[in-house]
């Protein structure tokens, strides 16, 4: 797998992944590409020094800044190890559930939502969604590096699951309660749906509770990453203030 550009490649190296080659433009000459050099070497990493149009060649996203990671396949988790990160961070559980998200964009930038907001853990089925690419990776901005995802079989199935072990199961959608008259202190997972499609009806019976986020325009409907991001900072409003 390719990962590309500074900061994603700096947050790699920094969280342990595996590296098969690292190639730096020979133009680089910053100190945001020496930190990288300088890591790499630590951990026995080979380094390639090429020219920049080689890199053109090689890029996937357009937007390498003169650093290319050649990394083995991403490393899923599972739904104990999620869980256990809270419990070694002492932490109430807060893990996302996604149902559908098909574009890679979109879960990209709720990784890094989801990092930025203490999350433990993403999960994604593995049908009818998208899986972690390199456009995820570039997106997330080198917050994957830090952030635990989960790919399971059955939505349904790991609801009941979560609810089983403690956990509050939120929906993120339009319903009669806002999060705002909603106590998500304790142990939660939220759920948010599909680009246009939203969440499933079967998932939406599973959930504890519809939650809603109160819309002020015309419009009736956010961005699946940006509805996320708000819910998750309404969780570490309530949490923290």
């Amino acid at each position: 797998m390719i990962i590309e550009g500074k900061n994603v490649v700096f947050e790699a190296l920094s969280s342990g992944q595996t590296f098969n080659k690292l190639y730096i433009s020979k133009q680089n000459k910053d100190a945001e590409s020496q930190k990288i050099i300088n890591l790499a070497k630590q951990n026995n990493i080979r380094i390639d020094f090429v020219d920049k149009f080689l890199l053109d060649k090689k890029t996937l996203t357009h937007h390498h800044q003169g650093v290319i990671g050649e990394v083995v396949d991403f490393e899923y988790s599972d739904i104990d190890e999620i869980l256990k990160l809270a419990d070694d961070r002492c932490e109430q559980p807060l893990v996302v559930i996604l149902d559908g998200v098909k574009d890679p964009h979109n879960l990209g930038a709720i990784i890094r939502s989801a990092e930025c907001a203490g999350a433990h853990g993403i999960i994604i089925p593995k049908n009818r969604s998208v899986a972690v690419n390199e456009t995820v990776i570039k997106t997330s901005a080198g917050a994957i590096s830090n952030m635990k995802i989960a790919r399971v079989t059955n939505i349904n199935y790991l609801i009941s699951d979560l609810k089983q072990r403690g956990l509050w199961v939120y929906g993120f959608e339009a319903g009669k309660n806002t999060m705002y008259q909603t106590n998500l202190k304790g142990p939660i997972a939220i759920v948010i749906g599909s680009e246009g499609e939203g969440i499933g009806e079967l998932t939406k019976k599973r959930c504890d509770d519809i939650v809603s986020i109160p819309l002020a325009g015309q419009v009736n409907s956010l961005n699946a990453s940006v509805a996320c991001g708000i819910a998750l900072f309404e969780v570490v409003r309530q949490r923290k203030f």
